[in-house]
Order: structure tokens, then C-alpha cells, then sequence
């Protein structure tokens, strides 16, 4: 009987974004399932493919189809419910079914191609200088020919049949596999061994005794050393002799540093009760809700995604916790592995190739019940999913900003669809559009009011600088701010100094001409980093040494403007020499496990101030702070972005959270040059709703989210004049083709216009309906794809856009 297989293959172009037959040969008819890798004849190469479906019949003649090659998995490494996501991403997010594909799967799996050389005919026929190649073997990597600048000859070969080149399709993770000894199972087999051994062999005796006690067991040769006295030469003797036998034997990877000590669940307040009993009831009941637990800094959401995960994995279901920051990861992985136990396992961007590929083999062979990461744990291949949970849902690094252009919150909702099972958004400041939501009863809203201990929230004193100015302070800390810390240092309590920047200084000026250092790649100015002298562009990579003197008007006074980590830790050995700092932002934590490293010093109390950037605002929970000092809160307010005033409540409220956790009580001391904007009033009082309501009026005046949804069509290419223009043809074609109802804003320079050489214009479409959306989107795409983008144009289709 014909098998087919239709498989996506590892190619991102539109004319082969659809599923390829090919013939399943005899042999491999119940080896291949659908989910399956594969490798296949593309053209004149062989690539990596995925079987998607399997069929008996084919529309293509038989004699057209060609054969699979090579089958890259016995077991499926998608499963039924991976490979209807995908379609589902395909269409919602706008991408090729491929790329949807690939990002369910740990980069260990994602296929790297390499050329090789193979030889077809007998040595003395071989040009001699490629012959000293094949001496060993008949297959070489086509690089080591390059390196010897050997590729006329090369071509010759390939040219008269004597070699041929084949593209080898590897997979970039191994399994790790540690070297064992088996004893042989029968003690009878052994005692004859032992017969034959001489009498001076004393100690070879020793351990042929020894294993007749451990027939069959397997052990690590250490393990043997210690328990029967030997060395490493009598046991290779003995395994000489047949009386074992090294073997391999698979092991994980471990990504935790820590040892961990159990915990037990908390007793819950009335409020986390009812709110635990409201999500219980739904798993019970397998119905899909999707719950918003907004509750203020310090409520106990975690007790309650504890206590819920727990009620899954006893219903036999397994859970996916999602956080938004990979620095929140070590702390919430340790909280989870203290109740869990082995049951856990951790997903995000600071493991190693290896340890991602062997945490996602846990999860898919189900030896564990419970995955914490970051936004792809959401693809955590689980059969039965019980509960998945988003911690601080309003974060937007939930939201992908490449090619599948997806929301953790939406993949989250269509999963649990899909296994009948609750979704909670946990946050103290959420999303307007999930708060909505929920007004609606779109999502259910669980409250928590107050703090889970009842102690007060921290007393938030808002610091005019304007002022501090006038009196002549022109230090970047306020007198409270440094009589705050005076105190807690003599007090021996923690501080937490919170700066939305990283670097030294956010650019450097001439003060001669006003020239700003810029970057010759992006329209974007260079930010100073004092541990290597040197300027560096943050969105492209590019770097240089300061300069002495300004490029423009060679003047020496060139100087440091604005205020980064390293200049703050520097003011305050300044003003206080005693105190021991510890500095988190992106140049101190990309080293694999500096997280934690850095977190466990403070929380240790090895550190009086913990400085640091975005990361340290959320999360963290030691019992020793007792001041947060916001050094610039107006830096996220005046960003050209409709939610600044959002992001700066979000943040002010979530810095602040950070204080009096426990039981000494906290202060928090924000300083701003706008005291009077409305996102830093309420974040001051901490109250959620009475800003909602300020938000969403100025929202509804605007027409933007939650009122109207947003969609971005970006253009961009190295000629500024071709940007325009096809931005204008972009703006055009969507002015034709969509309802009146629609309003497109553009086409206008993108925030930051330049970036990596590349122009980039951009297109907004706000709407409330528009069923014409997608299909428009999509002829607009084909139109790119088979004609713009030979012209160097990249175009980019955004439907749910985090920055505008």
C-alpha cells in the first residue's frame, strides 16, 4: 500500500509555505508518525522537514513524488495539538507555518545544515590534492577544502562525477551520556572468572567476590573503587575477563545550582481562599475560564499559583508557570522546587544549549509534572495540561518581537481551550486591556486587597527635583533620599535603588558645538560604558572607544551626560565609602547564572544597596528591605509611546512593592521633575482603580487600546527615497482595500528611524472591526513577497504591536 507523508519543510519563502508530498517507503511505514522530523529531497539538496499529516492518496502522479530520506525521530517530537497550534499561529500572527514550528521546539532540535563531500570513485583517479583527503574516509566536510582554497579543484571533481555534495542535516543537541559498568548477571559465570584468576591476583579476587554479591547492578566505576577496595587496572582486568562491561547511560543535564529544602503550603487569608476555591472549581468542572488575580504587591499570588498547581498535579494534570523576566526565574524555580520538588523543570534563555534540549526531553517524556520559564515555556510539550499560569501578565517581554510575532497571554487562552483547563493573569498593576476584559466578564476578576501578613503598604514620598535644584542640590540623590539611607545603612537594613537605564551615561555631548555622539548604523545616540571605555549602540551592537576630543569640531570638552548604573554606584562609595553594593543590569548579569548569583549576595545580606535596572522592579522578595529609592521616574514617561503613563504607574507600583514585605515596615522615595502627572500621583496613593479610570478616559479620547485594536506594517531599506516611497504604496494599497471605518496613520518615520543602515517608515491601522483585515494583510504580503523584496525592501506585519 502507498504512504504519504505531507511534510512543511525547513524553507522560509512564500511559494513553499504549504505542505510537500513524499512517498513513505515499505520499510518505514509504522515508524513515521505525524510530528515527526524527516529529511527530504528539496531540489537539488536535503533539508529538514516536518510530517504534518499522513494520507494513502495524492493529487501528484506517483513517479513525481520522491522518497523521504532520512527519518530524524522514532518518537514524535510535535504533538497533535503542537501541529494545530501551529496552523493557529500561521494565520493569527501572520508568519510562515515553519518559523511556528520551529519555535516549539528547544534550539538543540532546530536543524543546522552542513556540506559535506562525498567521494564516488577510486582514489588514483582523484586529482592528488584532494586525495590525501579521502585516505581516511570517503565523507569530508566541504569546509576543510575551502580553508585550503582547494574549490576549482573541487569543482573539477564534481564536474567528471568523482565526488559529490550533499547538505547533512545535524541536529545542534546531544544527549549526554555518562560511561558505566554493568556487572554480568549470573554469579556462577562470575565465580568461574574468579576460578580461573592467580592466586597472587589477590585483589582481583576481592572484586570478583564483590560483584557476585551485585549481579546484574549498574554502577559508576567510583562507585566500585570505594565500595570493593580497588583500582581502576584490576577493574578493566576483571572487565577484560567478561565479568562486566562498560556501557552508556543517559543522563540530564542539571541547570540548578542549589540545594533545596522542602516547604509546605501556607495557610491561606479569607480573600486568597475564596479566590483559590473560584479557580479549584473550574479545574474540577475542566471548563476553559480565564481568571485575573489582581491583587496589590505583597497579597500572596504565588501561595495561591502554589496551592492551585498543587490541586492540578493531584488530579493527575500537569501545570506551565510563566514569568516575565529571566531574573525572576531563579527566585520563583527555588519557591517551586521547595514545594515540588524533582517535579519542576526550568525554561528560559540563560540555560545552555544542552540544558534546554534535556529540560524540554523531561517535560515531553513526562518525568516532570510542573514547568516555570519565560515566554516559550508556553510551547512546554505537556499531554494533559492542567492549569497555566502568566505571572505579572501586563509585562509586554510576553510578547515576541520576531517572526511568530505572538502573545504568551493569547497561546496560553487557545491551550487551555484546547484542554479545558483555567488560565490565571496574575499581576498588581495589570494590563488595561486585560482589566477591562475582565469589567466586561470577559476574564473573571480575583481580588486581593490587602497584603497576605496585613502589614501596611510602604509610605510613598514623592520628591520634587525641580526644588532639590533651586536649593542648589544638583547631586542626582535628594536630602531624603540620602538621609533615607543613611539611616537603614546604620539600622543594618537593606536598600534597593531602582534606575530605569543601564551604562555609564546615557550619551556623550560636546559642549563647544552640542554634537551627540551618534551611531553610524542607527539614528540613535552611543551609550557610555565605563568598564571597557567604550561607546556602544544598544540596539545593533556597534561599539567604539570614547573619543578624545569631538568628531565634528575636534573641541576637548567633550563630556558624560545623563545618568547610568555605574555613574549612581559610583556617587554612592562617594557618599557612603562603607556600603557594599551590588549592581544588576544587563553588563553585570550576562554571564550564564549571574542572576543568581547576584540575588543570592544580597539576599544573604553580603550587600547594604542593590542598584540595578528593570529587573530588580518586579519579583524579588527578601524580608531585610526596607527603602526603595526611584532615582528617574519621569524616564519611561516621556517616551513617544501611548502607554508610557501605564508602564510608569506599572513600574513605580511594582518597584515599590519591593518594600516592607515582611516585618519591618517599608518607605519608598521616588523622585521625579513632573510630581504632578497623574501616573505618579496614584502610584504614590498605589491605587489601581482610580488610575484605570484616568487612563482609559484619555485612551477613549485618543482611540487607542483597549478601545480600538492596533495593527504596524513596517517598511524599511537602505535608500531612504525606496523606504518612503513603498511605505507610501503600502499606505495606499491598505486605504483601498479596507472599510471606511479604518483609520491608518501614516506612513511616518518609525521612533527610531535608522537602525542597522536600514530606513524605516511605518503604517498604523486602528480599527474595532474589520473583517477584510487579515486577507488584505495577506495579498499585501504576497505582493511583497513576490515582487517588493527582490527590490531589498523588508516589510513587517505586527497585529498586536508592543511599541509604535
Amino acid at each position: 500500500m502507498t504512504r504519504i507523508a505531507k511534510v512543511i519543510v525547513d524553507v522560509a519563502a512564500y511559494p513553499v509555505d504549504r505542505p510537500f508530498d513524499y512517498l513513505i517507503p515499505a520499510d518505514w511505514h509504522d515508524l513515521i508518525e505525524c510530528g515527526c522530523r524527516v529529511k527530504v529531497p528539496f531540489g537539488p539538496r536535503n533539508v529538514l522537514g516536518f510530517v504534518v499529516e499522513l494520507a494513502s492518496e495524492t493529487d501528484v502522479p506517483l513517479d513525481k513524488i520522491k522518497p523521504i530520506t532520512q527519518v530524524l525521530d522514532i518518537e514524535p517530537v510535535l504533538t497533535e495539538e503542537m501541529l494545530r497550534l501551529a496552523k493557529w499561529l500561521k494565520k493569527q500572527t501572520i508568519c510562515y507555518e515553519i518559523d511556528a514550528l520551529q519555535v516549539m521546539l528547544p534550539s538543540a532540535l532546530r536543524a543546522k545544515y552542513e556540506k559535506m563531500v562525498y567521494l564516488q570513485v577510486e582514489l588514483e583517479q582523484l586529482d592528488p590534492s584532494l586525495a590525501s583527503f579521502f585516505q581516511k574516509s570517503q565523507k569530508i566536510n566541504f569546509k576543510q577544502f575551502e580553508k585550503q582554497e582547494l574549490l576549482k579543484e573541487l569543482k573539477q571533481a564534481i564536474k567528471k562525477g568523482y565526488v559529490r555534495i550533499e547538505n547533512e542535516v545535524k541536529q545542534q543537541g546531544n544527549i549526554k551520556e555518562i560511561r558505566k559498568v554493568q556487572i554480568h548477571v549470573e554469579a556462577d559465570y562470575i565465580d568461574k572468572i574468579k576460578q580461573q584468576l592467580s592466586k597472587r591476583a589477590k585483589k582481583q579476587i576481592q572484586l570478583a567476590e564483590w560483584m557476585q554479591n551485585h549481579c546484574g547492578e549498574i554502577f559508576a566505576p567510583e562507585e566500585i573503587y570505594e565500595q570493593a577496595s580497588v583500582t581502576a587496572t584490576v577493574l578493566q582486568a576483571l572487565i577484560e575477563s567478561g565479568a562486566a562491561q562498560f556501557i552508556q547511560e543517559e543522563v540530564y543535564r542539571d541547570p540548578f545550582t542549589k540545594d533545596i529544602v522542602q516547604t509546605m503550603a501556607l495557610r491561606l487569608t479569607d480573600e486568597q481562599d475564596q479566590a483559590l476555591n473560584q479557580i479549584t472549581a473550574a479545574m474540577e468542572q475542566q471548563h476553559n475560564e480565564t481568571f485575573l488575580l489582581h491583587g496589590v504587591t505583597g497579597s500572596g499570588k504565588t501561595e495561591v499559583y502554589l496551592q492551585a498547581i498543587q490541586q492540578a498535579l493531584q488530579d493527575g494534570k500537569e501545570a506551565i508557570m510563566l514569568v516575565p523576566e529571566i531574573s525572576l526565574t531563579p527566585q520563583m524555580t527555588e519557591r517551586f522546587r521547595s514545594r515540588f520538588g524533582e517535579l519542576v523543570a526550568v525554561m528560559h534563555s540563560g540555560l545552555s544549549v544542552g540544558e534546554k534540549y534535556d529540560e524540554w526531553r523531561k517535560i515531553q517524556q513526562g518525568k516532570v509534572k510542573v514547568v516555570v520559564g519565560a515566554r516559550s515555556a508556553i510551547f512546554a510539550p505537556f499531554q494533559h495540561v492542567g492549569l497555566i499560569i502568566l505571572d505579572e501578565e501586563h509585562e509586554s517581554t510576553y510578547k515576541q518581537e520576531d517572526a511568530p510575532r505572538y502573545h504568551a497571554r493569547d497561546v496560553a487562552i487557545w491551550r487551555s481551550e484546547f484542554h479545558q483547563c483555567p488560565v490565571i493573569l496574575g499581576s498588581a498593576t495589570p494590563a488595561l486591556e486585560s482589566y477591562a476584559r475582565a469589567k466586561k466578564n470577559v476574564y473573571t476578576l480575583l481580588s486581593l486587597k490587602e497584603r497576605a501578613k496585613q502589614q501596611a503598604l510602604p509610605s510613598v514620598t514623592v520628591v520634587d527635583m525641580r526644588e532639590e535644584l533651586k536649593l542648589g542640590n544638583r547631586s542626582m540623590f535628594s536630602t531624603s533620599l540620602i538621609e533615607g539611607m543613611r539611616e537603614r545603612l546604620m539600622r543594618k537594613e537593606q536598600i534597593v535603588l531602582f534606575l530605569n537605564r543601564r551604562g555609564y551615561s546615557s550619551f556623550v555631548l560636546c559642549r563647544d558645538c552640542g554634537t551627540v555622539v551618534q551611531c553610524p548604523n542607527c539614528d540613535i545616540s552611543l551609550t557610555y560604558h565605563r568598564y571597557n571605555e567604550k561607546l556602544k549602540c544598544h540596539y545593533c551592537g556597534y561599539d567604539e572607544y570614547v573619543p578624545q576630543s569631538c568628531p565634528q569640531c575636534q573641541s576637548e570638552h567633550i563630556r558624560f551626560f545623563g545618568t547610568g548604573t555605574q555613574k549612581v554606584e559610583e556617587e554612592i562609595y562617594k557618599l557612603f565609602p562603607e556600603a557594599r553594593i551590588v549592581r544588576m543590569d544587563v553588563d553585570t548579569t550576562s554571564q550564564k547564572g549571574a542572576h543568581e548569583q547576584l540575588l543570592d549576595i544580597f539576599g544573604s545580606g553580603q550587600a547594604d544597596i542593590l542598584l540595578g535596572t528593570q529587573m530588580i522592579a518586579k519579583g524579588l522578595d527578601f524580608p531585610n528591605i526596607t527603602l526603595v529609592g526611584v532615582l528617574s521616574a519621569d524616564t519611561s514617561l516621556h517616551l513617544p509611546d501611548y502607554r508610557s503613563g501605564e508602564r510608569t504607574f506599572q513600574l513605580l507600583t511594582q518597584v515599590s512593592g519591593r518594600a516592607g514585605r515582611h516585618d519591618l515596615p517599608g518607605e519608598v522615595i521616588i523622585q521625579t521633575y513632573t510630581p504632578e502627572h497623574y501616573a505618579i500621583e496614584l502610584a504614590q496613593e498605589q491605587q489601581y482603580e482610580p488610575f484605570y479610570l484616568r487612563e482609559m478616559q484619555s485612551r477613549h479620547q485618543a482611540g487607542y487600546p483597549p478601545y480600538y485594536y492596533l495593527a504596524l506594517v513596517q517598511v524599511s531599506h537602505e535608500d531612504v527615497i525606496m523606504a518612503a516611497e513603498y511605505a507610501g504604496r503600502v499606505a495606499d494599497y491598505l486605504r483601498s482595500n479596507l472599510s471606511f471605518n479604518v483609520s491608518i496613520i501614516g506612513p511616518t518615520t518609525a521612533s527610531i528611524s535608522r537602525l542597522n543602515n536600514r530606513y524605516r517608515y511605518q503604517c498604523l491601522i486602528k480599527y474595532k472591526r474589520e473583517p477584510n483585515l487579515i486577507d488584505t494583510l495577506l495579498q499585501l504580503i504576497k505582493i511583497y513577497r513576490t515582487d517588493w523584496s527582490k527590490k531589498g525592501i523588508q516589510l513587517i506585519v505586527d497585529l498586536d504591536p508592543s511599541v509604535i
